[in-house]
């Protein structure tokens, strides 16, 4: 289990991805849908409250939308009152990176996912125990791809 500390460790030494997913920009542009893409590959974020999995509860695994990695576990999803669904572990250490981000005059964490770069959100050490850490993500990053009644 990931702690901050881990977090800042890893933000300045990643873990290498065995296996990469590279697409041009055009190709990125054909496979998702322009918020999609906003949010992935221009490192957007979506308005609070508006994401299709912010209060879903569906059991599963949500995987990355560009290149279907399983990111993250519902079994690890709680409720933030963020605005975003909230996670407080990936589903394996070296699934996702993490990056400083100091865009918009902040110093943050950015989480991306470690095989195609898509842009997930940002990681915060403010979630609940065990872990402490809430991985913040964009809807619009992730899509649910086992559902309930499938092992997660």
């Amino acid at each position: 289990m990931q702690t901050w500390n881990d977090v800042i460790r890893l933000a300045n030494n990643p873990i290498p991805s065995p296996r990469r997913v590279e697409k041009t920009p055009a190709e990125w542009r054909a496979q998702l849908t322009a918020e999609q893409f906003h949010v992935t590959r221009e490192h957007g974020t979506e308005r609070a409250f508006t994401g299709e999995y912010c209060e879903a509860h569906e059991a599963g695994l949500y995987a990355c939308v560009c290149c279907g990695t399983p990111l993250y576990d519902s079994r690890t999803k709680f409720e933030s009152g963020t605005g975003w669904p909230s996670f407080t572990q990936p589903v394996d250490e070296s699934a996702i990176r993490y990056k400083k981000d100091t865009s918009y005059g902040m110093t943050r964490v950015e989480v991306l996912c470690n095989v195609c770069d898509a842009h997930q959100g940002h990681v915060f050490p403010d979630g609940p125990a065990p872990s402490g850490l809430r991985l913040c993500i964009n809807s619009a990053s992730i899509k649910l791809v086992q559902g309930e009644g499938q092992p997660a």
